[in-house]
């Protein structure tokens, strides 16, 4: 198996409610601009690399966004992507330690989530190093019946209101992809971006950017989603076909497969057929499985992918079983269900209650007035990595990655007050007018790099 380089961007939804009757004081782009007054005071700008190598940014919509950093494990992803939780968190409390000071009745939350209540959409976008190759394209095309149907374990959970009323989906993001392929964004929404920008050597690699993810919460649920779209791209690497399966409509078939819990929903396939979207989910899994262990790869996986993949074959077997209920403490969509039927039944009300709302939005509001964090501590949900791991990774890089060249630059830069600049393949001092271009995103090593921190001392 090639070695891979994977990241995550989460953007966060952001809201100042009011603490008492009266309409919000605070807009979104006030609350935006008031939670990164630290990263400002301390990078000079809302647009920040960190010392853990990922990247910090204001977005355009006041959209609070956090990339992690490269990493090369399924594990390292987990932990810098729920680190960026706790600095957003911690920025939001000390935002809002400001807001209360000055007698601001107003409280900032952050939703780790793809919908506001307006209906505008916003994203998780998974990248995936691939190498190059002239048929990309095709070699996507392939994955589009994949990318449609893991939903089915990795939504996470949807309250939607329409004319014939309120109902529960898998997926936030069903509703909001329109094309299949495509190197528009915002435009056609497509499940693949396919614009050509790798972060790294173009004559070696590309990177295939996934955005049609739902943001998950559960950590057992974003591992699953990772390791098993990782060991998809490494069986395609390796030279192998999957076997030919084209939906005829994918964004329509998205919504389809969204509006079923059960998984068997058919949707037509162009061979004049129709599967459902637990069928190719198998389908995919015995191939990828299959191949895993013709070539002995599976005795050689780490405990996260191990696990991740182990959850792939539990969840599809407890959706044919008709028992995905016993993986409410794995699976987004079905922890967030049955919260949301608890507090149905508590109170006899049903979805379309606005308390039900409020619920739904606290099962994705990462900061203290969320609900995961104590869900988590009271053992309701599962954790995969120690909190002081995901503590510490909020300042240390992977170092198995191009992330800890970068993570080793910024930190001594901040430590020595020295104007800096970095972005994902570049480092410079301000003063040294010298740049290291770093196209390799595998290394973690690089003589010029120890040079450039050489000078500030």
């Amino acid at each position: 198996m090639n070695r891979r380089i994977i990241g995550i961007e989460t953007e966060y939804g952001i809201t100042a409610a009011a603490l008492n009757s009266s309409a919000a004081p605070v807009e979104a782009e006030q609350a935006a601009e008031l939670l990164f007054q630290p990263v400002v005071e301390t990078n000079g700008s809302t647009n920040a690399f960190l010392t853990n190598g990922a990247r910090l940014y204001l977005d355009i919509g006041a959209h609070p966004e956090y990339a992690t950093a490269e990493c090369d494990s399924v594990r390292d992803l987990l932990l810098n992507e729920r680190a960026g939780d706790l600095m957003l968190r911690d920025l939001a409390r000390t935002a809002n330690a400001k807001l209360e000071q000055a007698g601001v009745p107003s409280r900032i939350h952050l939703m780790k989530n793809n919908l506001d209540s307006a209906g505008n959409s916003f994203g998780c976008h998974e990248n995936y190093l691939v190498r190059r190759r002239p048929d990309f394209t095709e070699r996507v095309a392939w994955l589009i019946p994949f990318f449609t149907t893991r939903q089915i374990l990795v939504g996470s959970g949807h309250i939607r209101r329409s004319e014939a009323g309120t109902s529960y989906e898998l997926s936030q993001r069903a509703d909001q992809v329109w094309d299949s392929i495509s190197n528009a964004s915002t435009r056609s929404r497509p499940m693949i971006n396919t614009r050509d920008e790798p972060h790294a050597d173009v004559d070696q690699y590309r990177r295939m950017h996934v955005i049609v993810g739902d943001t998950n919460m559960l950590e057992p649920t974003m591992v699953l989603k990772v390791a098993a779209t990782e060991a998809l791209l490494n069986v395609v690497e390796s030279g192998v076909r999957l076997p030919r399966l084209e939906l005829v409509d994918p964004p329509a078939a998205l919504r389809t497969i969204s509006r079923d819990l059960t998984g068997t929903a058919p949707v037509p396939v162009t061979d004049g057929t129709a599967m459902s979207a637990l069928d190719i989910q198998t389908q995919v899994h015995d191939f990828v499985l299959g191949h895993y262990e013709k070539e002995g790869w599976l005795t050689g996986l780490d405990p996260i992918r191990a696990y991740g993949l182990d959850l792939w074959t539990r969840g599809l077997d407890a959706l044919r079983a008709g028992t995905i209920d016993t993986l409410a403490n794995e699976l987004d969509w079905v922890a967030k269900k049955r919260l949301l039927e608890r507090y149905c039944d508590r109170l006899g009300t049903d979805l379309s209650d606005v308390r039900i709302a409020r619920l739904a939005l606290a099962w994705h509001d990462i900061t203290d007035a969320g609900l995961l964090s104590k869900l988590e501590d009271a053992g309701a949900v599962s954790t995969l990595v120690p909190r002081s791991d995901v503590e510490s990774a909020q300042t240390l890089a992977p170092q198995t990655t191009r992330a800890a060249l970068r993570g080793r630059f910024i930190e001594e830069a901040l430590r020595r007050r020295r104007g800096f600049t970095a972005d994902w393949t570049t480092l410079r001092l301000a003063d040294a007018g010298q740049t290291v271009a770093l196209k390799d995103p595998f290394a973690s090593v690089d003589p010029r790099v120890d040079e450039l921190i050489g000078e500030m001392s």
